[in-house]
């Protein structure tokens, strides 16, 4: 089974769950304001598995569906068909985390926040497919024509940084930037040797 698969299912699952239970929601949540010992850390983790509803899910869970498959591909050609499936969810996982950081320092003591979302691993699986193929056609709902991997990526990341700045929801959008970051860096940590095609490639758009 694709890891992809593994995390869409798992994230919906205590997602819906989660909906339905505010004990179990505010276990997950991520608090930095409650986070005062060692012991609140999985909160990092945790709160990448659950979402403010189901809008929030679908965007999330839609753009990694696609851009997995296409980021698993590229774990099975850079490393081995064993190694593949531990790179990817080394990268899934670890970008949440690292993602969450930049939050829990910022909101240290802000006892209104609270953020939740798979943002930090989407963003990170979406820029790590973006630096392999910055110009691949992404096609989105209704839209008829394909829209190019980075520009998909930009809007993205604009859109993010709008909403942290409004900041009047409980979703991480912090996390889509930083785990944008955190995807590029792991690809060129995986990859060294594709960074000089990545600027190639930017210099030589592909519609």
């Amino acid at each position: 089974m694709p890891v992809t698969y593994f995390f869409v299912g798992l994230t919906v699952l205590v997602s819906l769950a989660a909906f339905k239970d505010a004990v179990l929601l505010n276990k997950l949540i991520m608090f930095p304001f409650g986070m005062r010992g060692t012991k609140d850390y999985y909160r990092l983790l945790t709160s990448g598995f659950i979402h403010a509803d189901g809008n929030h899910l679908l965007f999330n869970m839609f753009t990694l569906f696609f851009f997995g498959q296409n980021a698993e591909s590229v774990f099975e050609e850079v490393s081995s068909p064993n190694m593949a499936p531990v790179l990817y969810g080394l990268l899934y996982i670890t970008a949440i985390i690292v993602s969450s950081l930049p939050a829990l320092i910022k909101h240290r003591n802000h006892s209104y926040y609270r953020s939740l979302g798979a943002s930090g691993g989407v963003s990170a699986i979406l820029f790590f497919v973006i630096y392999y193929f910055p110009w691949a056609g992404i096609r989105i709902m209704f839209i008829p024509i394909g829209i190019p991997a980075i520009m998909y990526g930009v809007a993205y990341t604009l859109y993010s940084a709008y909403m942290s700045k409004k900041g009047n929801d409980n979703i991480g959008h912090d996390a889509h930037l930083g785990g944008g970051i955190y995807g590029f860096i792991f690809a060129f940590l995986v990859d060294p040797s594709h960074g000089l095609m990545f600027i190639d490639q930017m210099m030589h758009p592909k519609f």
